[in-house]
């Protein structure tokens, strides 16, 4: 037995990410987003509503980072995504985390992200159901605490979190359960 539930935007996991952009007097402004990802080898698309003051910072300084949270950082990241900085412009200063200037571009690094994607404006896009953003991957920045024994990303090890559209959850994500083109090659076999 099913039911139906209409037009939804019902699919699981939702990323969680956090947009990092500078104001126009140089402060941090940082905000969480589930309506995006990778969208090329090289690119990411972000689907934001255009009043959000995150896009008038992407739009003036073309420049953006992209982080993902891990659960330790769940509640302040959960805050940057509820707060909005038009009305309160201490946000970022309120959860205690800290930011460095990216290397590449004009945009903060959050320290307490375990990877962060340094990325330019390739185009704005206003659509007739919203705002997307096109990035540029310039550079990836991953902590070493989230390496392995190589020197690659270890995904277990970023702690990351997914949003629950239905029940407006997060979900930690970690466990690995198969590797990707190997997991049902025996199938092509047949």
């Amino acid at each position: 037995m099913t039911k139906n539930f209409g037009v939804q935007a019902y699919l699981f996991p939702m990323p969680t990410y956090m947009i990092g952009t500078y104001n126009e007097d140089d402060t941090v402004d940082v905000m969480m987003m589930a309506w995006g990802g990778i969208c090329a080898e090289n690119m990411v698309a972000l689907n934001l509503e255009a009043e959000h003051k995150t896009v008038e910072n992407i739009e003036a300084r073309k420049a953006f980072t992209l982080a993902v949270p891990g659960v330790d950082t769940l509640k302040e990241s959960d805050f940057l995504g509820t707060a909005t900085s038009n009305k309160m412009t201490d946000k970022f200063e309120r959860t205690g985390l800290h930011a460095v200037k990216s290397e590449r571009v004009d945009a903060p690094v959050i320290t307490e992200y375990p990877i962060t994607l340094e990325c330019e404006v390739v185009e704005m896009q206003s659509q007739p159901y919203g705002l997307r953003v096109l990035g540029k991957i310039i550079n990836v920045i991953a902590d070493e605490k989230i390496l392995d024994d190589t020197g690659k990303i270890d995904a277990a090890k970023i702690h990351a979190f997914a949003f629950d559209q239905m029940q407006h959850g997060y979900y930690a994500i970690g466990e690995k359960v198969g590797q990707a083109w190997k997991s049902g090659s025996d199938l092509i076999k047949k």
